[in-house]
């Protein structure tokens, strides 16, 4: 990787000077032939005539509803900044779910600003870093500069992409230190711009921000839905290459199920959603096994757990146990049925108007009734589930709400999430299992190992539900031939 004349400095601050810096204002060791060679020469590619994004419209939107929710007060909403992997290589960067879903932008440094035009309304400005400075050598000479991370839009540009006025941000953090009345920031993501207002804002009322802004995302907008499904085809796509490399995983390790699924997430979309959990054998009972280094062996099942994210930053959520072989056992499909009869039960039950916490009641009750069943549980089904005594081997939450984070609109309240009523247009999963650890004394030794999980991205619609990974199948013989249709 290279690395010669890269700076120490931040990308947006100027170059530092020392008393052996020549008067061109570069760096030390830079001759001034050189700087003056650097400076010209290069073409206008200034461009004109963009198109808005796809979502112009829908982020418009989603700030004027921001703006009714605030009057009369200053929003910050930064996108953050580069974080440090090691020494001086950084993560790849992923704008902050806020700054992402009021603007579609996602450049780092970004921030948008809500300025109040009185007692109510606001006007819009993005805070971005221009073109790299071609004078001072920035765009060269920064580790951050265009000729080593790649040209990024002018403020011009990005006016017309994203319908925002759009101003340096460098500018912005000096501002804020002078700015009066009340401001809100999103925090966690910008140290630098948090600072600027330390002594102009509160936990309290920052929060209260974030939480409006996750509530604001539960229920989804046409482009977001159309996100969505984008998401889980590829999705279905990515499962489908799994199948097919199998025996290549068998010699070698889970890590080449990983890999394959992440080829499909970059040449398809930005990334993978989360972490992918590519889990064979005993490894599917640990809930987020990510680790991915254990063995694929024939006769074993696999907890495959991934999404792909699309461009703009939606992912899909979906979970398959698929029989390494390609033939469940017999104690393999007992469990799966179980799980499958449980996700029916719970897919059912999400429609407008229903509580969010049904689905997870109507799965957990068949996965106790399963467990009552087998023996495993002493009866009845009603005293299991008053006491949590499934929780042993269903141990998880039934479903969470899907979006821009795999686990969207966190900061909601209770009552407006785990406690509240499903709407049209709301995603979630639905993704019952049951996992019988390898060191379970309390279940019979052929159950021991095993993990099971089924899980789907489901939309609320106007009238009951649809599912958007209908793209792969459920039923245990559905399962079988699909993959003997790939491996064929």
């Amino acid at each position: 990787m290279a690395d010669e004349l890269t700076p120490e400095t931040p990308e947006e601050e100027q170059p530092k000077k020392t008393h052996k810096q020549r008067k061109n204002g570069l760096y030390p060791g830079v001759s001034d032939e050189l700087a003056e060679n650097m400076r010209t020469g290069w073409a206008d590619t200034e461009l004109h005539g963009l198109e808005p994004i796809a979502q112009a419209t829908h982020t418009l939107a989603r700030r004027d509803a921001l703006s009714r929710r605030f009057p009369g007060e200053r929003l910050v909403v930064p996108a953050g900044r580069l974080k440090t992997r090691s020494n001086d290589t950084e993560y790849p960067f992923r704008a902050s779910t806020e700054y992402a879903y009021l603007t579609g932008d996602q450049t780092e440094n970004g921030v948008l600003v809500l300025e109040p035009t009185g007692p109510t309304g606001h006007t819009a400005a993005i805070y971005l870093l221009p073109r790299s400075d071609r004078e001072n050598g920035e765009f060269w000479l920064s580790g951050q500069g265009e000729l080593w991370v790649g040209r990024r839009h002018s403020l011009a540009e990005a006016e017309q992409l994203l319908g925002i006025p759009a101003k340096d941000v460098r500018e912005l953090a000096e501002a804020l230190t002078e700015a009066e009345g009340p401001v809100r920031v999103v925090r966690g993501h910008d140290a630098v711009i948090e600072s600027a207002l330390t002594d102009k804002v509160t936990k309290e009322r920052d929060e209260e921000l974030r939480v409006y802004l996750s509530e604001a995302r539960a229920v989804k907008d046409s482009f977001e839905i159309g996100e969505l499904q984008k998401a889980v085809d590829s999705t279905v796509r990515g499962f489908e290459d799994v199948v097919k490399v199998l025996d290549k995983a068998e010699a070698t390790s889970e890590r080449y199920i990983e890999g394959t699924f992440f080829l499909r997430a970059r040449v398809e979309g930005n990334d993978i959603g989360y972490g992918s959990i590519c889990a064979a054998g005993p490894h599917a009972c640990t809930l987020h096994w990510v680790r991915n280094d254990g063995d694929v062996r024939s006769g074993d099942l696999l907890l495959l757990d991934a999404g792909v994210e699309t461009h703009s930053l939606y992912t899909a959520d979906v979970t398959r146990t698929l029989p390494i072989n390609g033939t469940y056992s017999d104690i393999q499909r007992k469990i799966y049925d179980a799980v499958y009869e449980s996700q029916e039960a719970g897919i059912a039950a999400v429609k407008p108007g229903a509580k969010f916490r049904d689905f997870h009641d109507a799965s957990q009750h068949v996965l106790a009734e399963k467990l009552v069943e087998w023996g495993l549980l002493e009866g009845p089904v009603e005293r299991v589930l008053e006491l949590g005594l499934q929780r042993r081997w269903t141990l998880h939450g039934t479903g969470h709400m899907l979006g821009m984070d795999v686990h969207d609109c966190a900061a909601a309240r209770r009552e407006a999430y785990v406690d509240g009523t499903l709407e049209p247009g709301m995603c979630l999963t639905v993704e019952p299992g049951l996992y019988f650890q390898a060191d379970d004394l309390t279940v019979p030794e052929e159950y021991r190992g095993i993990g099971v999980r089924i899980e789907d991205d489901i939309l609320v619609t106007e009238d009951g539900n649809r599912n958007l990974s209908a793209g792969l199948p459920r039923t245990s013989s559905d399962v079988e031939a699909w993959m003997a249709g790939l491996k064929g």
